[in-house]
């Protein structure tokens, strides 16, 4: 409970500072996508879940302020993680822009714990604060550029105490296959530090989508260059499932 407690006050705390950055309390705007894969990857592709899981990526936006909860959980809630992100456009231009954002996570893994010389497997939260600073260049309406800094710090003595990585993404959207279908493509390279540890990847991520239907079927692999984290995987990949869903919201006057 003591867990659920701390989950349930970030999430409240933070929709409050995305709601109060400005003047007035209206959404501007609601949107996402929910669905489920055969492997669940974390926010940096090469920590996987290895199991089948549920995913969500949502967003309340209000002008440059937005709330972004980024869940992935297996069904038996057993193993996941949550990040509560608030995000901020210092600069959103059609051409340039630069997002600065801060978040709490909370990784649930599974672990073994022996108390009165009985051993069990449990369940343990951890717990991150990280912040991320992403400047990105839009060349057309179907390509663009951008750079992500991501910075995790541990909050417990155990587990990954400060994990640094940096992303140099393309994005290759709207790809005509016919009337209505479409192809969006997010290759992307990405090198990763934690803990004296690093490693170097490719990870490219590709959806097909049908103009009229709210489904998307998402793809994601990910490939090692190098790399000496412990028990890391050279080659990942999985298939999601999505339902995406956008919602606009105007001030009456």
């Amino acid at each position: 409970m003591k867990h659920l407690y701390i989950l349930l006050f970030s999430l409240v705390s933070l929709f409050a500072v995305a709601q109060s950055s400005d003047s007035t309390n209206n959404i501007s705007s609601f949107s996402g996508s929910v669905g489920f894969t055969n492997n669940g990857f974390s926010i940096i592709p090469t920590f996987s879940l290895n199991s089948p899981a549920f995913v969500a990526n949502l967003s309340i936006r209000k002008k440059k302020f937005s709330f972004e909860p980024d869940i992935r959980l297996v069904p038996t809630a057993e193993k996941g993680g949550l990040i509560w992100w608030v995000r901020y456009r210092l600069v959103d231009n059609k051409k340039f822009a630069l997002r600065v954002g801060t978040h709490p996570a909370f990784t649930l893994v599974r672990r073994t714990d022996t108390e009165n010389g009985t051993t069990k497997e449990i369940t343990e939260m951890l717990r991150f604060l990280a912040f991320e600073v992403v400047p990105s260049y839009q060349f057309n309406k179907k390509i663009g550029v951008s750079a992500m800094y991501l910075q995790g710090n541990g909050l417990q003595k155990h587990g990954p105490q400060l994990t640094r990585v940096l992303f140099l993404n393309t994005n290759i959207t709207n790809i005509g296959l016919g009337k209505n279908l479409y192809f969006n493509l997010f290759p992307s390279i990405y090198f990763l530090y934690t803990d004296g540890y690093r490693g170097d990847y490719l990870t490219v991520t590709g959806a097909l989508g049908h103009k009229k239907l709210p489904f998307s079927l998402q793809s994601t692999i990910n490939q090692t260059f190098k790399s000496d984290i412990p028990n890391n995987q050279d080659f990942m990949w999985n298939v999601t499932l999505n339902y995406n869903f956008k919602k606009i919201y105007r001030k009456l006057n």
